[in-house]
């Protein structure tokens, strides 16, 4: 925080920016958050103000914050005031400018949409199906799979979307940061991608303003260019985090658990700029940490009530080896719907959410009795929710540098089949092995062939 006195005239109003004029390279911005009296201000700053002296002079500029939009920005990395950091050439004079702050589109304007968003992932695809112009958040605790779910549905997204990416990484590390990076510009896709960091190490300020100098952008390709835009956003947590962290500095009484009094403004006020207007549209796609678990945390519930499909990363999933690491009881979609589906992805998708429910009622019967002693329907029920679980793990392009397992893009319609043969019992007798980190119920067919082969002498 940093307090500007003006001796005279009227102060700068609210969310408007401020120039510190000190003897850095790079000039220190600052944005008015309160008026303290006639001549002070309370601002925040967006750089670090390590070195800043007392009787520095300050400019008004007279107007909000303002970043660099346009096709200039594309392939670059931004900081939360538009700055490269790429070590990249500077950009144009005539790059044009827009403030951060905008108010969402009018209720009138905005146009739903039940175009479903296939990512290639099978347990998305079949029990949270996404939205295009939607928003869709994954929450879950530390090292569950969540950048790593993001990264993959960025590759997948890449290859099947022609617009443009917007990303906006939020309290990351610098090493997550480089690695992105470095992936991006390997893989060719860079071209359409723009980067915006607030990461770990800057100031809370930075890391408060960082989502929204990404949707900005994401705002002008979608209304001045009319094209699609996919947002992706690591981490939201670190948003309300900072947030939280500007309202105590600001000295305001903290809300439930600590958080800021205005936790569910800042969220609306971010999330509600996330539309789809005149036939173009911004698809969200949010990654959402969850503080020791708790899904019951003010910050993960607030997120969670705008969006359209929620996907919990679970722990108990991660230790048994099951990844993606994603809950099937506990996700939701809006779109899985039979009137967006169709009656086929519906039935397939509600039976596979009964039989793994019922296994999970089981389980405590199963741990004390043993498998042995439950009745033959609900044997059969295990099995299959077991080779269904199997069945729903998946191999991801951007971890087979690590597993040495090829990653795997699966097409809805293979998913549904798989699924199907299963419920139909079609793979009762095979291995559970074979059915473990697979793509389609072929590749698990070869699977569990070549393994016949190795051990012919091995039961069924």
């Amino acid at each position: 925080m940093v307090d500007v006195v003006f001796s005279g005239g009227d102060l700068p109003a609210i969310n408007s920016a401020l120039i510190v004029e000190w003897d850095r390279p790079a000039p220190l911005v600052l944005e008015v958050h309160s008026h303290l009296d006639l001549q002070t201000v309370r601002a925040v700053a967006f750089q670090s103000t390590q070195g800043l002296a007392r009787g520095v002079t300050v400019h008004a500029t007279g107007g909000p914050v303002t970043v660099p939009v346009g096709e200039a920005i594309l392939g670059r990395l931004l900081d939360v005031v538009g700055n490269p950091q790429d070590n990249g050439p500077a950009l144009p004079a005539d790059t044009p400018r827009r403030s951060i702050h905008a108010l969402p589109p009018l209720l009138k304007s905005q146009s739903g949409t039940t175009d479903v968003f296939e990512t290639g992932i099978k347990v998305i695809d079949l029990l949270t199906p996404m939205a295009q112009g939607g928003k869709a958040a994954m929450f879950g605790g530390a090292g569950v799979g969540k950048t790593v779910l993001v990264m993959e549905l960025i590759r997948a997204m890449v290859e099947k979307y022609e617009g443009i990416s917007v990303f906006a990484g939020i309290g990351e590390r610098s090493r997550e940061g480089h690695e992105l990076l470095t992936e991006m510009q390997g893989s060719g896709v860079l071209a359409r991608t723009v980067l915006v960091y607030g990461q770990m190490n800057e100031p809370p300020g930075a890391r408060w303003r960082a989502p929204l100098t990404a949707l900005t952008v994401s705002e002008y390709f979608r209304d001045q260019k009319h094209r699609n835009v996919l947002l992706l956003m690591d981490n939201v947590f670190r948003f309300v985090q900072a947030g939280a962290e500007v309202s105590s500095l600001l000295g305001r009484l903290p809300s439930r658990v600590g958080y800021q009094p205005t936790l569910a403004t800042e969220v609306a006020r971010l999330q509600e700029r996330i539309a789809s207007v005149a036939g173009s549209a911004v698809t969200a796609i949010q990654a959402v940490y969850v503080p020791a678990d708790d899904f019951t945390d003010p910050a993960v519930t607030t997120i969670s009530s705008h969006m359209d499909c929620v996907i919990v990363l679970s722990r108990a999933q991660a230790a048994e080896g099951f990844y993606p690491a994603i809950d099937p009881l506990a996700s939701s979609s809006m779109l899985l719907d039979p009137l967006v589906v169709g009656d086929d992805h519906y039935q397939i998708a509600e039976a596979v959410r009964q039989t793994l429910a019922r296994f999970a009622e089981l389980t405590d019967i199963i741990s004390l009795l043993g498998v042995e002693e439950l009745g033959a329907a609900d044997r059969l029920i295990v099995k299959r929710a077991r080779r269904l679980q199997r069945f729903l793990t998946q191999p991801f392009m951007v971890t087979e540098a690590f597993t040495g397992t090829p990653g795997a893009s699966v097409p809805l319609a293979d998913t549904l089949a798989g699924c199907r043969a299963i419920l139909d019992g079609e793979a009762d007798d095979w291995s559970e092995g074979s059915l473990y980190m697979v793509g389609t119920f072929e590749d698990a067919r070869k699977k569990e062939t070549a393994g016949q082969a190795d051990h012919p002498e091995a039961p069924a």
